[in-house]
């Protein structure tokens, strides 16, 4: 039973930098005792060297006092400033989009005066324990306009369609004392941050007087600072607003008409912000204890190991520590992003999904069941919000149950079978996350000949790819390990390090899709969506890309003839004849879950040799949906020649090379028979070669 759950205010660290440690308890947990661990394998598959660890000696070691700490949920937007505090008369002005009914108060503007409200489809203004209401019904997923107005004496509320149309309004005289103050003005939430409102708003603005005329007295735009928190102010005053818990910007407005689908092609058209009632952006949790991590310990996968007074599951609050200089000639690239876009995915706990789309009876662990009783947490980048729109901003500024050992459908348990491989091969390689490389660019890979993938680096920022294909254009090398990899663009936040935004457009293999003009990121303006969309197919830097997905049976591969050129001799050194990876731990073999192809339409090097290829899928793997237009086979297979996984290999011309597996299951077959396998010998033997700074000529005639 886990009774504790906690995070960092990091991801990444090195020596002499200061981490905390945010935990919270359950209400009957007292103390807990905290441990640094070092770990490789974080599964404990019967067939597998089991959860891996290292107690390592840490200044934080002993016990703590527990608390329970409170999450905030929902997104809103506050104003606070003196000059709030003289305005005894005001109007209040906003359009709105309501995108979820209910009986539930949706708060739209607030102070701790006065409130408007949306109530089961009905505009409200409450103030002084009255409330009075609208006699018109108010629809969702249309653009309203309200005015709310004080003269003193009363409260006015008036509302119509936006643009025009039938307008109703109600009255209430202002409490005893009248409304001299307003030192908080929210709107999308109330003042102590509940009640919040699912929908967008658009243009809000506030005049000194009863009557919305003239210059306002403050004028705040949606459309601007888009990759901001802040939210400017274009009148006199000057009173920026603060988003809480990252609300959806970038995001169409009252006055889109279709004709941009670029926010910054016309800002007006994009003057609104998309709120929910279970946006997170930070749990903002207060440090339970601090580790400046010293000197002299090795770049490696490390955490803080909770185990709670009394009994219960152990809590891992995961940290990936890098060396002050490059220690190793080889950096394992960390897939942050993924971990942030599968962060409490519940997939678990909705079996119907699970069971149609994974075609087994789902697994629950208790992780799954801790998720089901704290909701608060929120959820992955593969569900939708309250309203029904998709989610599209993740943080790991919270607990990430599925970043601990033993979670289910978690890429970090999977890259476990890669660090555990590494460390019974001895091939040293240092830590770097998603992060680093996205905060640091190319400067993060110096010193490095070569870069190990995770076996599922699906989420990407533009950052992160310019520095690998600068890594490469220096002649380093890449090894990629995984399956389904390069294939969504996603963007981090410019303020709040940690949270990072995706945008599904028009294709690809996805869940839920954006809404028409919502294409392009808030943090970045980059257009959104599958990297292959946006002219950058993952076969451009990879030599391979995303094929067929299908979760049952995982195959082996099985030799074609370039598997005999002398330039792959090395791949096969000590490999016995015959297929590759007939075991595994995913399905069964190496070749499975997501697998990519070799494809020379797409951008695969014309002079790259495909030396193993996966065969024998059944019905389950199905062809990507981006390839479903343009392909003759619309079916999966075992009758689609696209359903396969390409083991390839190419220079890149500038000495370094590129082999990668094109398989999700690939990592986990790396364990079987403790790591003696044709798997293991062919990755060991690839590691190697390619971290050697002896370069790899190009092939003749061959272009780069």
């Amino acid at each position: 039973m886990r009774r504790l759950a906690g995070y960092t205010d990091r991801i990444s660290a090195r020596p002499g930098d200061h981490v905390g440690f945010k935990v919270s308890a359950d209400p009957d947990v007292a103390r807990y005792r905290a441990d640094l661990v070092r770990l490789w394998c974080v599964d404990d598959h019967l067939d597998g060297p089991g959860v891996e660890e290292e107690v390592i000696l840490a200044d934080f070691a002993g016990v703590w006092p527990a608390r329970q700490q409170p999450v905030r949920v929902g997104s809103g937007m506050e104003v606070h400033g003196a000059a709030l505090t003289g305005l005894p008369r005001f109007a209040l002005r906003l359009a709105f989009l309501s995108t979820l009914e209910g009986d539930r108060p949706q708060t739209l503007a607030a102070t701790d005066q006065w409130r408007v409200a949306l109530v089961s489809g009905t505009l409200v203004v409450e103030a002084g324990g009255e409330r009075a209401a609208l006699a018109v019904p108010v629809p969702p997923n249309r653009w309203w306009q309200l005015t709310l107005a004080c003269d003193g004496a009363e409260l006015r509320l008036s509302a119509g369609r936006f643009g025009g149309g039938r307008e109703a309004d109600a009255a209430l005289p202002t409490p005893p004392g009248g409304l001299a103050r307003l030192p908080l003005l929210t709107f999308a939430c109330d003042p102590a941050g509940g009640d919040c409102f699912n929908g967008k708003i658009a243009a809000p603005r506030l005049w000194d007087g009863a009557l919305p005329q003239g210059a306002p007295f403050a004028d705040w735009d949606l459309s601007a600072g888009m990759g901001s928190v802040r939210v400017p102010d274009r009148g006199a005053q000057g009173l920026t607003a603060h988003l809480v818990n990252m609300p959806l910007r970038a995001v169409t407005g009252p006055l889109w008409d279709g004709n941009a689908q670029d926010w910054r092609v016309q800002p007006a058209h994009y003057d609104a912000i998309h709120f929910h009632d279970d946006d997170l952006g930070d749990c903002g949790w207060q440090d339970d204890f601090a580790w400046d991590v010293p000197e002299g310990l090795q770049s490696g996968v490390y955490a803080a190991r909770l185990l709670p007074e009394g009994g219960g599951d152990a809590e891992y609050i995961p940290l990936f520590l890098r060396p002050s200089a490059p220690a190793a000639d080889a950096a394992f690239l960390v897939s942050t992003c993924t971990y942030m876009a599968y962060a409490n995915y519940r997939v678990m706990n909705r079996s119907n999904l699970y069971e149609m789309y994974l075609g087994q009876v789902p697994e629950v662990v208790e992780s799954d069941l801790y998720l089901n009783l704290h909701p608060e947490l929120g959820d992955s980048l593969y569900t939708t919000h309250s309203d029904g729109s998709g989610m599209a901003i993740s943080s790991r500024l919270r607990p990430i149950l599925n970043m601990r050992p033993n979670s289910t459908l978690s890429a970090f348990s999977d890259d476990g079978w890669i660090w555990s491989f590494l460390r019974h091969e001895g091939l040293a390689c240092d830590m770097l996350t998603d992060e680093d490389l996205d905060r640091e660019g190319v400067v993060a890979l110096a010193g490095y000949r070569l870069v190990v993938t995770g076996n599922h680096p699906e989420y990407v920022t533009t950052r992160m790819w310019d520095a690998l294909l600068a890594h490469r254009a220096a002649g380093g090398s890449l090894l990629y390990l995984g399956g389904n990899g390069f294939y969504w663009r996603v963007a981090f936040h410019t303020e709040v390090p940690g949270v990072m935004e995706l945008r599904r457009t028009e294709d690809g293999s996805r869940p839920w899709e954006s809404a028409p003009g919502e294409y392009y990121h808030a943090f970045t303006g980059e257009y959104g969506g599958m990297w292959r969309r946006c002219g950058r197919p993952p076969q451009t830097l990879l030599g391979i890309g995303f094929s067929a997905s299908g979760f049952d049976i995982s195959r082996p591969y099985r030799r074609l003839p370039a598997a005999t050129d002398p330039r792959v001799a090395f791949l096969f050194e000590g490999v016995p004849e015959g297929v590759i990876g007939t075991q595994g731990l995913a399905g069964g073999g190496a070749g499975g879950q997501e697998i990519d192809r070799h494809d020379i339409a797409l951008g695969s090097p014309r002079h790259a040799l495909v030396v193993a290829r996966s065969d024998g899928h059944t019905e389950e793997m199905m062809i990507s949906k981006e390839d479903m237009p343009a392909s003759n086979y619309m079916i999966g297979a075992p009758d689609n020649p696209l359903c396969r996984a390409d083991l390839t290999f190419f220079e890149t011309g500038a000495g370094g090379a590129v082999v990668s597996t094109g398989s999700i299951a690939w990592a986990a077959a790396l364990p079987v028979n403790g790591f003696d396998n044709p798997v293991a010998r062919l990755t060991a033997n690839a590691f190697r070669r390619l971290a050697d700074p002896t370069p790899f000529p190009l092939p003749d005639g061959a272009m780069p």
